[in-house]
Formats: C-alpha cells, sequence, structure tokens
C-alpha cells in the first residue's frame, strides 16, 4: 500500500494536536505519561512536536486518557478551536 503525502492541512492539524498534548501535560515528563499510555517517550515526542501528524486512534485516545483529556476537546484543537484546559 502507497501512502499519500501529507497535505498541509494534515501538518497543521498534526501540530496544533501535538501543541495541544504538550500544554496539557504541564510539569508531567514525557516519559511519565507515554508510560502512562502505553507508548513510547520518542512517539509522544514526535507527536507533540508534529513529526508525527497523524498518530492512530488507539495512540490518540491512550494519551487523552494518559492526560485526563476528552478526545472531543482534542477533536476540537485539531479544528483549530480555543479549547480550555481544565486546572
Amino acid at each position: 500500500m502507497v501512502r499519500l503525502p501529507h497535505t498541509p492541512e494534515t501538518l497543521a492539524r498534526g501540530r496544533r494536536v501535538g501543541a495541544f498534548l504538550r500544554e496539557a501535560r504541564g510539569d508531567r515528563s514525557i516519559v511519565e505519561v507515554a508510560a502512562c499510555a502505553g507508548i513510547s517517550g520518542e512517539t509522544l515526542r514526535k507527536i507533540e512536536t508534529g513529526r508525527l501528524p497523524t498518530p492512530s486512534f488507539e495512540t490518540v485516545a491512550a494519551v487523552a486518557a494518559a492526560l485526563h483529556l476528552s478526545l472531543d476537546d482534542i477533536a476540537q484543537r485539531a479544528r483549530g478551536e480555543d479549547v480550555a484546559l481544565s486546572a
């Protein structure tokens, strides 16, 4: 199966989601959150920096659970909508 290149919008959406996850992580370490989500620290680092703009749904759901985020909030941020993080 041939993968099509990412579009500029796909890349921008990935950067928005990554920045949101990084913001939600706060002072917690990448290693801590990644372990809680069952993924590698490098995978989480790539998502947060936008180098992995289309992570699997399972990965996003696991990170969301580790950060106590709703998937709706992540989807809103992916669309470029403002989402306030709970304190």
